[in-house]
């Protein structure tokens, strides 16, 4: 194959630096988004927060009245020549007293003062928790390692679901310790007698029964529940529980008893204990929808709006260039770094200015398709709305809603919701009607949780149902939806 060269032409979009910025910051939701203001405040000294609410100089007057390229034309040697064309006049403009539209935002909600600090728990961790019972054990060093490694392998849930031959190799190699499985198993048997109850288990099965025996004393129906969890497992996970009767010989109160305890049981022992209580870990609304009177009114969270502006600093340093005489060249060379910080911090503020628009137009477009919803808060009202739905309204890509819905929350009177929770498929009844697929998924909820939980609804029964009601659907779409709500088949909900 020889080799050749061609000239063509051709037609490209790319994205600039300030649009890539702005896609990142539409996904960074409120909850993240001071940290992310923070870093840029490390990052470019020209720009700062107006923590006193003064208006800002530079938002509207400041223009790019330099090229870009000239700057990046710039010989090497940093000739004189190079600087003479450095114009601040537009820098150093007074202000005009104009306020910028990204600081017109509503103060009136107390709910929304960014200014309060949401308290972190301080408590103990679940591992700090079993090494403080640890201490408790009179053991050699040796095994207080073994023990140590043991503690350190669990699981955030209370399992210990690692071989016992990786634990030695771990400790072979770490603490140049050679020990046998079986020591091992002694001191995990040791640990699971700790707080709470189960911790420590290889598997569910374990970790019930470990349970079970801390209990022995309460009565007989402890035991059987011991004897069925034992011999009977998967037929009871599987809710056989006629071949457990028959198996054990026990009658319909005696199952009943044995459910009852092994229902009471924590299937995650360490899962409760020391969770992580940080601030990132609450939701916090990008939005907050209020009727008022039948009319609805939309405001975005205070947080999204923050007080930014053009350091005086800076423009201080710009007017003692302009009124000076002697501008050699390193004082040009400051005056070219000093703007190109401040075209930065503009374009900063100007992002996050478009990033304001951008979520309020779009959830401006949510709350006028589902206008019922956010009135009466009635699933059944919500109708079919896909990204292409809102991005017509808007006139944003598909992609933009994309990133706006699948990172953002909507505080409401009948709770919060991810924006992602208002779009859903449509589905078509016997009159032709389009209805949302939430609508479908909020009736067939309703359907389970009315029904006889000892003869529960087949699939069967569920479409024969949704169709009396004027729903075409099928089988198999009800066991998708059925899924998708986290129900388990009828056989799995039949209560005795």
């Amino acid at each position: 194959m020889s080799l050749s060269q061609s000239l063509q032409q051709k037609l490209l979009q790319k994205l600039s630096p300030q649009q890539i910025q702005l896609m990142k910051l539409l996904q960074v939701p409120t909850a993240n988004l001071e940290e992310r203001i923070k870093e840029e405040l490390e990052e470019n000294p020209a720009l700062e927060m107006d923590e006193d609410r003064h208006e800002d100089e530079y938002t509207d007057e400041l223009q790019d009245e330099f090229d870009n390229q000239e700057a990046d034309d710039l010989d090497p040697d940093g000739s004189v020549e190079d600087y003479e064309n450095v114009d601040i006049s537009e820098y150093v403009m007074e202000d005009d007293g104009e306020i910028a539209d990204y600081k017109l935002k509503d103060d009136n909600y107390p709910e929304m003062d960014d200014q309060k600090i949401i308290p972190i728990k301080v408590e103990t961790s679940f591992h700090d928790l079993l090494l403080d019972q640890l201490g408790m054990l009179e053991l050699d060093e040796r095994s207080l390692k073994i023990a140590e490694q043991v503690v350190g392998s669990l699981d955030d849930d209370g399992y210990l679901r690692r071989e016992l031959s990786s634990i030695a190799d771990d400790l072979a190699f770490r603490q140049s310790l050679q020990v046998d499985e079986k020591e091992i198993e002694t001191i995990i048997h040791q640990i699971q007698q700790f707080d709470p109850p189960g911790i420590g288990a290889r598997d569910l099965k374990e970790c019930l029964l470990l349970q079970l025996k801390r209990k022995l004393s309460e009565g007989i129906g402890v035991e059987l529940a011991i004897q069925v969890l034992s011999r009977y497992f998967d037929e009871f996970t599987k809710k056989h529980y006629e071949k457990i009767q028959r198996g054990l010989n026990l009658s319909d109160e005696q199952i009943r008893e044995v459910i009852s305890q092994i229902i009471k049981l924590n299937p995650k022992p360490g899962g409760h204990i020391g969770e992580i209580n940080k601030a990132e870990s609450y939701i916090v609304p990008d939005f907050f929808i209020i009727n008022n009177n039948g009319k609805l009114e939309l405001t975005l969270n205070a947080k999204n709006a923050p007080d930014l502006r053009i350091s005086e600093g800076y423009r201080d340093m710009l007017k003692d260039y302009d009124k000076g005489n002697k501008k050699d060249k390193r004082q040009k060379e400051a005056i070219l770094f000093i703007k190109q910080k401040i075209d930065s911090a503009k374009w900063f503020i100007d992002m996050i200015k478009q990033r304001q628009e951008t979520l309020i137009n779009t959830m401006s477009a949510i709350m006028k398709h589902q206008r019922e919803f956010f009135l009466t808060g009635d699933e059944t009202t919500m109708k079919p709305m896909i990204l292409k739905d809102i991005a017509e309204l808007t006139g944003l890509d598909i992609s933009t809603v994309s990133r706006v819905a699948n990172s953002k929350f909507v505080q409401t009177e009948f709770g919060t919701y991810r924006l992602k929770f208002f779009f859903s498929e449509s589905l078509s009844t016997d009159s032709g009607e389009e209805v949302s697929t939430r609508e479908v998924k909020k009736i067939l909820s309703d359907l389970i949780e009315a029904e006889d939980k000892r003869k529960p609804l087949s699939d069967e029964l569920l479409t024969d149902m949704l169709r009396e009601k004027g729903y075409n659907i099928a089988r198999r779409t009800v066991a998708k939806y059925r899924e998708q709500l986290n129900i388990p088949v009828a056989r799995l909900r039949k209560e005795l």
